[in-house]
This record gives structure tokens, C-alpha cells and sequence, in this order.
């Protein structure tokens, strides 16, 4: 993380927290923890290709089906992602 360029805005019903990325690292971030304390973390995924793919394969095929069905699985892209909404494309 890049520590000046990182900040903290508290309100009365809401908080933001903005984080930066060092210079030397590169490359979109899987996910992220957060709680009250490092005992009781909870853990989130940020939307990207892979984990909206890993997340559709756990509910659309669990670990008993076979390759075939791993096969014809739909194809799901994401094109685009905003502060309001989501879109991907399944083939």
C-alpha cells in the first residue's frame, strides 16, 4: 500500500476507506478482509473475470460433476464495471 495516497473518511452512517497500490506492485487485487480485529476477519472478492468464473463454477457445478459438464459450462466475461452496476456477457 501506498501510505500518503491512502485515507480514511468517517461519517456518522458510513465510512470510506480509499486504498493505493504501491508503485512496485502491479496487477488487479483478488480480494480484500476486513473486520474489527484480525480474529474475526471476513474476506471479499473483487469482481473480475476469474472470480465471477470461480464463483459460477462452485454454484453451477460442484465438485462431484464430471469434465464434460466442467466442458459445457457458459463462458463469462466482464465488460464493464461501475460505482452502480455490473455487466457481463455469458456465452
Amino acid at each position: 500500500l501506498a501510505s500518503p495516497e491512502s485515507s480514511v473518511s468517517v461519517a456518522a452512517h458510513n465510512a470510506a476507506v480509499e486504498l493505493a497500490k504501491a508503485p512496485c506492485s502491479t496487477g488487479p487485487w483478488e480480494k480484500f478482509c476486513f473486520g474489527l480485529d484480525a480474529s474475526a476477519l471476513q474476506e471479499r472478492l473483487f469482481v473480475s473475470e476469474e472470480n465471477v468464473d470461480g464463483f459460477l463454477g462452485t454454484v453451477l457445478c460442484p465438485s462431484f460433476c464430471s469434465q464434460s459438464a466442467l466442458e459445457s459450462q457458459p463462458l463469462i466475461e466482464v465488460l464493464d464495471v461501475t460505482e452502480d452496476r455490473i455487466q457481463i456477457r455469458l456465452k
